[in-house]
């Protein structure tokens, strides 16, 4: 294999393992688990304005759904725009609520087709560096280097995340949402569902859970290749 083709092989695994681990981990977390775990947190602060822990906790498993479904964003709506205030005849969602879950659905369906390709094209990659002799010390340095690169990169996200948690906040939203479609009144049903606190908890858990692949991805690579090289000096 030319050496020009096993570096590109090994700079696409390390370049887009970050890619995969931090959207991977995204995707196990856009699940019924999360608010269940979440909610049932005993410091985890009620609805100011009445939603019993049972309601919230059913509305945000509807919102988790609607997340998860096959279906394109504007025919899977309409499992959110049906909701109704418990005990009232009152819709859940105010259009522009409904409008933003819109562009979470689109934004996260696009999330989604970009794992898949990039899971796919890191896997052919590596499994090609990884199928010859001559070349596995070059599919384990490239786990090694994938695996150091999330750990470095979640690294400094994480202190950007202590240092200034509302800062990254607002500029996710922004560089993924138009300004002004995602701010709503603190007694909006999604702040009320979907509070501060839930956000930040599940920052902590993305970037954490992400961190400690990374770490085991790297560890890996490192454990397969200095094996690899006692064999080597042994044989």
């Amino acid at each position: 294999m030319k050496h020009v083709l096993i570096a590109l092989l090994r700079w696409i695994v390390v370049l887009l393992m970050p890619v995969v681990i931090g959207l991977l981990v995204a995707r196990v977390m856009i699940n019924a688990w999360y608010p269940r775990f979440e909610y049932a947190r005993p410091d985890f602060p009620p609805d100011r304005y009445g939603f019993t822990a049972e309601e919230r906790l059913e509305l945000a498993l509807v919102n988790i759904d609607y997340l998860n479904r096959p279906d394109p964003p504007d025919v899977a709506i309409a499992m959110l725009q049906e909701l109704r205030i418990p005990g009232t005849n009152r819709l859940l969602f105010t259009t522009d609520e409904i409008r933003h879950m819109i562009d979470v659905k689109q934004l996260t369906d696009a999330l989604w087709r970009v794992l898949a390709a990039a899971a796919a094209l890191l896997a052919l990659s590596l499994l090609a560096l990884l199928a010859r002799r001559e070349t596995r010390a070059e599919g384990y340095a490239a786990l090694f280097g994938g695996g150091l690169l999330t750990t470095g990169l979640l690294t400094l996200l994480i202190i950007f995340v202590f240092l200034s948690w509302n800062t990254l906040f607002v500029m996710f939203h922004n560089a993924f949402f138009q300004p002004g479609t995602w701010t709503f009144d603190w007694s909006d049903s999604l702040i009320r569902l979907f509070p501060e606190r839930f956000w930040s908890d599940a920052g902590v858990l993305l970037v954490g859970g992400a961190l400690a692949v990374g770490v085991i991805v790297m560890l890996v690579g490192f454990g397969l290749g200095r094996r690899a090289r006692a064999a080597r000096r042994a044989g």
